[in-house]
């Protein structure tokens, strides 16, 4: 159900640039695969993480069979843009849980009487990073959110350990002192960050949020706590929730204007 329908509601935009695009869901392994050859030229070959892949060139992990595969096209050129991915909450119990769970216990989460997306593996091809590739994709993502009535949206949002131990603590204060969740809805890292002494901030460094992040804040998320170590992509992971009748309307009607 889910799938026709975000399918048949589809955007669509034409930019100066000669592209065409176009944002729906998955319908075939072609298209799964593109996505996860886009995964693996972003995660792998421009940003690092140290990985096993079951297929040269192509990320994917054993999550994959049971999400919806969000994705951007450039009709024009053949081309995935950027790809999302989705894991409900019915789909989480056939994976034996959501990919968050491997980083962080949801227990408190996960006892709320509500219904629950999960998105990550966000991507955005290097020739494609503007305004109208992330807009659909958002556009993409709030429309399934309410086609399907989910009340909540969570995921594990990234900040990169290249930028250095104290960057890292000063985006997490940073967020916490803004967007820290109530204490209900907190999650605890199942493995800390190397070196990060959150009782130690250094107010001298300035905050680094990075731009996925940053678009969650702005459309309303919170944190649900410390941030968690992921070795196998070197980032300290920023659990963040998003309660959709705390949507700000403002920056999805920006999201919808861009897609449009």
């Amino acid at each position: 159900m889910a799938l026709a329908a975000l399918q048949n509601q589809s955007f669509e935009i034409e930019s100066h640039q000669g592209h065409h695009l176009h944002v729906g869901l998955a319908i075939s392994k072609k298209d799964i695969e593109a996505a996860q050859r886009l995964r693996y030229q972003v995660f792998v070959e421009e940003m690092g993480a140290r990985i096993s892949c079951k297929q040269p060139g192509m990320e994917s992990d054993r999550f994959d069979p049971y999400c919806q595969h969000l994705l951007v096209r450039d009709l024009n050129h053949d081309q995935v843009a950027g790809c999302y991915r989705i894991l409900t909450d019915t789909q989480a119990i056939e994976a034996g849980g959501f990919y968050s769970q491997t980083e962080f216990d949801l227990s408190n989460i996960l006892a709320m009487p509500a219904r629950i997306m999960e998105v990550g593996r966000t991507c955005v091809h290097p020739n494609y990073r503007n305004g109208s590739t992330i807009g659909l994709l958002w556009a993409g993502l709030t429309r399934y959110m309410a086609i399907n009535n989910f009340d909540y949206m969570m995921g594990c949002a990234s900040v990169p350990m290249s930028m250095g131990v104290k960057k890292v603590a000063a985006t997490y204060h940073h967020l916490r002192d803004n967007r820290l969740s109530p204490d209900a809805w907190r999650a605890t890292p199942r493995l800390a960050v190397p070196g990060l002494d959150l009782f130690q901030h250094d107010i001298t460094t300035t905050p680094s949020t990075p731009p996925l992040l940053k678009a969650y804040m702005r459309l309303g998320a919170v944190i649900c706590g410390e941030p968690a170590w992921d070795p196998h992509f070197n980032v300290a992971d920023m659990l963040i929730l998003l309660d959709r009748d705390r949507l700000d309307a403002r920056y999805v009607r920006h999201f919808a204007s861009r897609a449009a």
